[in-house]
């Protein structure tokens, strides 16, 4: 399995900070937010991890982490999405690099309290089709919301007004190769990007999504607030930068 980290996009909500880095620079309590998602990846036993990002200070991703070395890699890739896009369409980018292998995909602004190792050999197992994390949240509405039945998610609505539930769908995904095809299948949304959501509802419909259900903490770090929380989650765990996130 390759992982894939997704870390582009203008950073808009956190304006005025991005307007000299991008997002996924920032600090997160004591290290840059990007730490995270390849520490998730690599104890997850995940070592060939592709960092899709954007803007105008790309490069300074290079500058920070290099080959990997710091989190015990020899390499790490990297490849560039020009302009705003969207999730699947930066997802795309990523094709050649997955060269027919399943992928993880994490969205770099997104923390996680506890190690995704369990979920990762969940999906291996699973062998075919796509797999999603949930997390029961206070405001499905900010989300993602996912509708489930008889232990099976059978539809995933976009930041809806009247939430079907109270589970948010997180961003880690767990793709087959199939993935790329479908998102060249996508039309573009009234964005005008291409849709993660999409993609998921896609595999819903052939039958193949899994889930799984988060315990502890997950929360994304894309606004001022949510940033704010994250470096407070962080730090209150007691050991610096083992993890992150959260919605109770």
């Amino acid at each position: 399995m390759r992982g894939v980290i997704l870390a582009g996009g203008l950073g808009t909500r956190l304006d005025p900070m991005t307007r000299v880095t991008n997002k996924h620079l920032l600090p997160v309590y004591d290290r840059p937010m990007i730490y995270y998602p390849i520490q998730r990846m690599v104890e997850a036993g995940i070592d060939r991890i592709l960092i899709v990002t954007g803007g105008n200070h790309a490069g300074d991703f290079l500058k920070l982490l290099g080959n990997g070395r710091e989190f015990g890699l020899r390499h790490i890739d990297y490849t560039y999405q020009e302009g705003e896009g969207g999730i699947a369409d930066a997802l795309s980018l990523a094709e050649y690099f997955a060269d027919g292998e399943p992928v993880c995909v994490l969205l770099g602004d997104n923390l996680f309290e506890h190690s995704l190792a369990p979920e990762v050999e969940a999906f291996r197992g699973q062998e075919r089709g796509a797999r999603i994390l949930l997390k029961e949240v206070a405001d499905p509405e900010r989300f993602g919301v996912a509708e489930l039945s008889e232990g099976r998610v059978v539809g995933i609505e976009e930041k809806p007004q009247n939430p079907a539930t109270s589970y948010a769908v997180t961003g880690c995904y767990f793709y087959d190769a199939d993935v790329f095809e479908i998102i060249r299948g996508l039309e573009p949304s009234e964005r005008g990007e291409l849709e993660i959501t999409d993609v998921n509802n896609h595999y819903i419909r052939r039958g193949a999504m899994s889930y799984g259900l988060l315990s502890g903490w997950w929360t994304d770090a894309g606004t001022v607030a949510s940033l704010y929380r994250a470096g407070r989650l962080v730090a209150g765990q007691g050991r610096a930068g083992t993890g992150p996130g959260a919605s109770r």
